[in-house]
């Protein structure tokens, strides 16, 4: 069964360390991923989602509980409602973009610079998200809907194929 959620964030850096920058929309490219992002040249690793359950989660499990934005977790797309999948090549639809999940997003010792603890808070649970290469390109925006599917050979073995 498919999950539906929606995109409550969007964000970009221009550079590695810069400040994230967050937009009402943007265009996602297979090529070059989040428009004006500097990671997208990483086309298996172009585009970072990131779970609002799992970064609550996270949140919650700091000595003491801390309320940080979610843009300390330098994640491009930050969705709620849905369970991010936790197997590589499921697919994630997003507005008129298509992601495949290529990997868990391991939390680095940049999380520690943020706040003492959240590197190992974010852990658990794949609670960094995941990494994406982009199938299908477009233009996304705040409260676009987000649709989880499994893999196709999940899907197939469903099917009975």
């Amino acid at each position: 069964m498919n999950t539906i959620g929606r995109l409550i964030g969007i964000a970009r850096k221009t550079r590695k360390r810069a400040p994230m920058e967050e937009l009402e929309r943007v265009r996602i490219a297979v090529e070059g991923g989040i428009e004006g992002d500097h990671r997208g040249h990483m086309r298996r690793r172009s585009v970072s989602v990131l779970a609002r359950e799992g970064w609550d989660a996270a949140l919650a499990d700091l000595d003491p509980p801390a309320a940080l934005p979610w843009t300390c977790r330098r994640a491009n797309l930050f969705v709620e409602g849905v369970a991010l999948p936790r197997e590589i090549c499921a697919r994630l639809q997003i507005g008129a973009v298509l992601l495949e999940v290529m990997d868990e997003t391991w939390p680095c010792a940049r999380m520690e610079e943020e706040h003492p603890g959240l590197c190992k808070a974010l852990i658990p649970d794949w609670r960094g998200g995941v990494v994406c290469r982009v199938l299908a390109e477009g233009e996304v925006a705040l409260g676009d809907a987000v649709e989880v599917m499994p893999s196709p050979e999940v899907r197939r073995a469903a099917q009975g194929a």
